[in-house]
């Protein structure tokens, strides 16, 4: 009787080689689809749209902005100091009465 029962109670190859390699097996690619799917919606739906990501991965091409031909804006302050001084300078030679002319 108890031999039967030791018979019964014994697992075969294949019940040891499902226990520990199929299952643990199995348990991994579980987890591991799981944190893909993850990764993947969140990088579809956020961080994709997160512009530092953009330029770490290379996403996001910037666009070329030329430099206006006209930038010369210290150029352009001091021409116009110079000619609002000068115009200022010919406004105070009209009211005193001394002109170049």
């Amino acid at each position: 009787m108890e031999s039967s029962a030791y018979e019964l109670n014994a697992l075969s190859s294949w019940e040891y080689l499902s226990l520990f390699l199929f299952r643990p097996l199995l348990a991994i690619i579980f987890v591991l689809s799981l944190l893909l799917l993850g990764w993947f919606l969140a990088w579809k739906l956020v961080l994709v749209h997160v512009p530092l990501v953009q330029e770490i991965f290379g996403l996001r091409k910037k666009p070329v902005n030329r430099k206006p031909e006209n930038r010369r804006r210290l150029t352009q302050f001091y021409n116009n100091l110079n000619s609002q001084s000068s115009v200022s300078q010919w406004c105070c030679d009209i009211v005193s009465g001394t002109s170049k002319d």
